[in-house]
Order: C-alpha cells, then structure tokens, then sequence
C-alpha cells in the first residue's frame, strides 16, 4: 500500500516539503492525514512524527527558517509554522505512566513502541515522504473494512485516557461500517465511570465533532443503551427528534450543525440547555444559542403565514428563527411539508429587517416628559406596528401615538 504525491497536494506542497527536507528524512506523516488520504478523504491538519529529540526538532527547523512553537515540547510536540501553516511535529513515545486524563511519556526511536500507544488502529498509520505506508498494528485492513478498533487491550488503552471511550463512538460514526468493535464496546461499558474525570471542555469537543458526522444517531443509540450517555448528559436525551434532523440535512443537503443537532437532544426548557452548557463548559455564544433555541415559546409551524413570518423575523431575528424552524422541522412527522419548512428558511435568508419609524424624540414631542414613561410608550407602539405588520402609514402611526399617550397619562 502506498500514497502516491503526485495524487494528494497536501503532501507535495511546499510548505509541507520544506517541513519534512528540515527534518532531514526522519520523519513520517502520521494519524488522520495518512487515515483520510487513504480513504479519499479531505486532509485537514498534518501531523508528523520523528525520532528526532524535540531540541533537535526545534534547532532543524529554525535552522531552515521555519517557525518552531514548543506548543507541548514536555511531551515532545513542537508546532513548525511554515508558510503560515501549522504542522504538529511529535517525537516517537511510549507511556510511562498514565492516570486516565494525562500521560507520562518517554521518547524512543521506535516506530512499533509509538504506534502501540496509540488509540485505535487506523490512526496509527505511518506514510513517510514517497507515499510509503507503515502499518504496525493492522489499521490498513481495519481502515478499509471500517473497523475502529482500538490498539492493543482496548480497557488498558481506555485507562489512559477515558476520552477515548467518546472518541470510539465519535471515530464509528465518521469512519466505522456496520457494529461496532464487541470488545472495545464491551470495555468501553465497563469504564465509563471514568468519564467523570474528564473536562467539560474535552467532552464537548469530542462531542461536538461526534454531532458533524453525516449521521450520529446510530452511535448515540449504542451509547444510550450502554448507559453512557448518562454519564455526560444530566437529563435524558431526544434521540429521535436528532435522527429526523439529519435526514432533513441530507435530504436537502444542508451541512451539519453540531449545536443544533445538540439542541435537538435536549428537552424544549432553558433550564436543559444551561444544565449542559454548564457541564460541558461551552462557550457564551454557545450557551446563549442553545437557551435561544430552547426556551422559546412562540408557535412555529410549516404553515405560518408571510406576515406571522415576518413579525417572528422581527422578534427573534433571522439566525434564532431558523434554529426554531430546524427544531420543529425535526419534530414534523409529514416528509410532505419539507416545501413549506424550506420555504421559511429562504423567507429569513431574503429579509431585510425593517426601522421602527419612531423614537424617544418622538414620544416627548407628543407630550410625555423625559424618563422611563418615554420608553413604555415607545414599546407600546412598536408592539401596535408589529402587529400592524411594519405599516408605512405615518399618520396611522402618529394616531397611534396620540391613543397611547392619552391612555398612559400620568
């Protein structure tokens, strides 16, 4: 098995060449990119494993020009920036010592010891710079079978780090074809008690990337029914409603979204959606999405009208009123109203949201003093004019106005 370079860009680039020509041959791809290339698939971040020590990482590269950041030199990782690209360059390793989160590692310069510590077989894949593959471990087989099976024991492998047991699942559903592996299933059943010692950063990263597969559901019914999902997920989840949403996403080829599909597993309650963004410490914009999608209560429907449409637009803006409509589309047992759910998404794509016509000046130039009455009579009329669906009509306005200054009159 090989790669051929004049067949994969990414291998031949420059700035990937100078990398490897600073490293003076010791050096071979490694992981994902060896993975993905091997499969057809898009390369994103290029990992590079030597034997090299990681000062002599550092000296090569600087030596040929090329940025070197000791990002994790500790356990022997230097990032080169060559170009403006970064390449993740690890020194071979064993483990020494692990605790479930972190490892105590050692440098060695054999390619059997490093590929063995490695998580599962098809990421432990070696290409050197021809295209030359290096397979210590069966990945090349399992890859092509879509087998994700982990390297070696597969509890010993969990025990050194029990992200692993999500990254099983996560790796099934992008790579894996049919069950999956019985004995890292079984192991990954029996450990998952270890899950309380991750961060919720690490969780919801792992997560996350598990939701942007073109179908998860599959998977995190094998976690539910192996009571792993309990163990990061404080509430019960909605497996069915995730299910629906990425049959609409691929039935009109819309791209995955992993904080919605997690949306869609949650109870329709704010309260859920900060429960799991306090356990997986997402991010503010991440909290506040989810609360947004979850804790509206306004009806949306496939059948709203253009001017329901329209004042849910004003309310809740284009980005929150499509959340909603993908939530309820993923409720919709009817395949038939999937025309009208599009057509409300092109609705929040084509507006243009419209200027409430009136301000403070406005409101005290009717007669209200300065103070907080301005701004209640301001959003009484505002309300009125929604409703009246963005009228134009400037003396219906200024009647308005007037009715709602004399009803409040202090």
């Amino acid at each position: 098995m090989k790669l051929d370079p004049a067949n994969h860009a990414w291998m031949r680039a420059g700035p990937t060449r100078a990398v490897i020509d600073a490293l003076g041959g010791n050096a071979r791809f490694v992981g994902g990119c060896v993975r993905n290339a091997l499969i057809g698939e898009a390369v994103g971040d290029i990992d590079i494993a030597t034997p090299l020590r990681p000062a002599d990482v550092m000296q090569r590269l600087q030596a040929a020009g090329i940025e070197a950041i000791p990002t994790g030199i500790e356990h022997g990782t230097i990032t080169a920036i060559s170009s403006g690209k970064p390449y993740e360059i690890t020194t071979l390793r064993r483990d020494v010592s692990t605790d479930g989160r972190r490892a105590v590692v050692a440098f060695t310069s054999d390619w059997v010891e490093d590929a063995q510590r490695r998580d599962f077989t098809m990421n432990a894949l070696y290409a050197s710079a021809d295209g030359e593959i290096a397979d210590y471990v069966g990945g090349a087989a399992d890859l092509t079978y879509g087998r994700v099976r982990f390297v070696g024991d597969p509890v010993t492998r969990i025990r050194e780090d029990y992200l692993r047991i999500l990254r099983l699942f996560r790796f099934h559903a992008w790579y894996g074809k049919g069950e999956l592996d019985g004995g890292a299933l079984k192991a990954s059943a029996s450990e998952k008690s270890g899950l309380a010692k991750l961060s919720g950063e690490r969780i919801a990263k792992e997560m996350l990337r598990l939701l942007e597969a073109e179908n998860p559901a599959p998977v995190l019914r094998v976690m539910a029914a192996s009571g792993i999902l309990a163990e990061i997920f404080p509430m019960a989840v909605n497996v069915a409603r995730l299910e629906k949403l990425t049959a609409v996403d691929a039935q009109n080829f819309f791209a995955p979204d992993p904080v919605l599909r997690l949306a869609t597993l949650l109870p329709d309650d704010a309260a859920a959606a900060r429960a799991i963004a306090e356990r997986w410490k997402l991010s503010n914009a991440d909290r506040v999405r989810l609360e947004e999608v979850l804790g509206g209560r306004e009806k949306i429907v496939s059948y709203l009208s253009i001017r329901e449409v329209r004042k849910l637009l004003y309310l809740l803006g284009p980005k929150a009123f499509k959340d909603r409509v993908f939530l309820r589309w993923g409720e919709d047992p009817k395949d038939s109203n999937s025309v009208q759910w599009r057509a409300l998404l092109a609705l929040a794509d084509a507006w243009v949201r419209p200027d409430f016509p009136l301000t403070g000046r406005d409101v005290m130039a009717a007669g209200v003093p300065e103070g907080p009455l301005v701004g209640r009579v301001l959003s009484e009329v505002e309300s009125w004019w929604i409703d009246a669906d963005f009228t134009e009509d400037e003396f219906s306005l200024a009647e308005r106005l007037k009715a709602v200054v004399q009803a409040t009159a202090y």
